[in-house]
């Protein structure tokens, strides 16, 4: 397949893939295998990706995007969740949050070019971001509660914040999807492309950031997404009622028995407790 950036760094093959064009740093889940899902190493890969940006003046607009044509992110991997492992950063890298992204905040701007579905996780990586771009076969959810799980990476408290309050209500009580010409109707996204056109299409929007004076607009993005000294205060409140939610139902039987349904594909028997 032709590479639309050109030249530029070679990648690297690992999980998740960086490279350089110009201004723009692109960042690729490289897991197509398993729908581009996060599991610790993608997790890290992408946190330590978003600080080499951040630190490179050379760098003034972030794309992230997934391998392949079927999904940009399908959320946690539930297989490595279900092994009982801690698909976090670990140490000091805890506090990115979710895929190294969600509690992560730059002044670069950061833009979602979705190639594909983007459920749970993957949804909370759009709401993280600060632009999307969108296929038009992209569909966007969070089913978090049909696995007996709370959507606890930005997405039970982004979701209201960004579309209609009740639209995003019902989307998290019933995990149900919505499409992506939906999605851009709810200004959930910036633009909706054929599949082929997502990652030149992102790419383009990139470079017409990159294009304008970079102090100035990372000024702006600071302004406008409450950064300060690296963190967002006002979401600290609403960051840590989600631990604190999400880590009861965590524990619970049912967080155990929707996970196992889904590895072993039946429908979870819920109990409450």
């Amino acid at each position: 397949m032709m590479n639309p950036l050109g030249g530029g760094r070679e990648p690297h093959t690992d999980d998740v893939v960086t490279r350089q064009r110009g201004n723009v740093l692109l960042i690729t889940i490289n897991r197509p295998q398993a729908r581009n899902a996060i599991n610790r190493v993608v997790a890290e890969a992408i946190g330590e990706a978003l600080d080499t940006a951040e630190a490179d003046p050379a760098v003034r607009a972030i794309v992230l995007t997934g391998a392949g044509d079927r999904a940009f992110c399908a959320g946690a991997d539930l297989k490595a969740l279900a092994d009982g492992e801690d698909i976090h950063p670990a140490g000091p890298r805890a506090r990115w949050g979710f895929a190294g992204y969600v509690d992560h905040p730059v002044s670069k701007p950061t833009i979602a070019a979705v190639n594909g579905f983007a459920l749970g996780g993957g949804t909370e990586l759009a709401l993280a971001s600060d632009l999307v771009v969108a296929a038009d076969t992209a569909q966007f959810g969070l089913p978090e509660v049909r696995r007996g799980l709370v959507a606890a990476a930005g997405g039970a408290f982004r979701l209201a914040q960004q579309i209609p309050r009740k639209v995003a209500l019902e989307m998290v009580f019933t995990g149900a999807q919505i499409s992506a010409a939906r999605a851009l109707e709810l200004g959930l996204v910036t633009r909706v492309v054929p599949q082929d056109q997502v990652l030149p299409a992102a790419l383009e929007l990139a470079d017409a950031i990159a294009a304008n004076a970079p102090l100035a607009v990372q000024a702006t993005k600071r302004i406008a997404g409450g950064i300060t000294d690296g963190g967002v205060e006002r979401d600290a409140a609403d960051w840590a009622r989600n631990r604190v939610e999400a880590g009861r139902v965590r524990l619970s039987q049912d967080a155990e028995e929707g996970i196992r349904a889904f590895v072993e594909k039946r429908p979870p028997n819920w109990t409450g407790r």
